[in-house]
């Protein structure tokens, strides 16, 4: 399965060392694609030129279909069917909101249920010892959804050993984040991130699956 959808023109939290020799067959440039199309939608709400692209993941899906493949449809959808004024308010009811918004995108909540707790600790240590260096215009903690999965598709445009990579998915992100995904995709506020929330639940279950298999 293809994902057409590139998300591009994304501020990147993170730079490593060294470059990308950009040299990955097709497998690998559909997962880097839809972290990379992940993280751009979980940073910031999308503009009017990334719906049009979104729009191009309907497809018409027959029968029951394959699950990642029905919510990669639906998100296509939401895309055709709400404005970019629209998502953005819907995004800053998600994520920002007054004070706090409705669903808190960073790992050491979901693990320990408050900001800036151990689990940010361990993870800045792995990226560290990684390669990865911190933005100093960044303000976002490195656990929020949006980093990790940028932080997954550098590594695959980079080459990342698949164990490197397994090892960084099981340890920062399969433990909480498709519990996020799935409180996106029932969240009061959301319709267009209803359907992303879902998408990104699916795709989180397919990695956990795909490195499974890859053992």
């Amino acid at each position: 399965m293809t994902l057409h959808v590139q998300a591009q023109d994304y501020q990147e939290h993170y730079s490593v060392e060294p470059e990308s020799t950009g040299i990955i067959d097709q497998e690998q440039q559909y997962r880097a694609n839809a972290y990379s199309l992940l993280a751009a939608l979980l940073r910031s709400s999308p503009d009017s030129q990334i719906l049009d692209r979104l729009s191009s993941l309907t497809q018409q899906v027959q029968g029951e279909g394959d699950s990642l493949r029905v919510s990669m449809s639906m998100l296509g959808l939401s895309s055709r069917t709400l404005t970019a004024s629209a998502i953005q308010d819907e995004y800053h009811d998600l994520f920002i909101g007054l004070g706090k918004g409705e669903v808190v995108p960073y790992g050491s909540w979901y693990l320990t249920g408050f900001l800036m707790e151990k689990p940010l600790s361990e993870l800045r240590d792995d990226l560290k010892q990684l390669g990865f260096e911190r933005n100093e215009s960044v303000t976002e903690p490195e656990d929020h959804a949006a980093a990790l999965c940028e932080v997954v598709s550098l590594m695959i445009t980079d080459d990342t050993d698949l164990n490197v990579q397994r090892k960084f998915f099981q340890t920062h992100m399969v433990n909480w984040m498709g519990r996020f995904f799935n409180d996106l995709s029932e969240a009061k506020s959301a319709i267009f991130y209803k359907a992303l929330g879902r998408f990104g639940a699916e795709f989180i279950s397919f990695e956990n699956k795909y490195f499974s298999m890859q053992s």
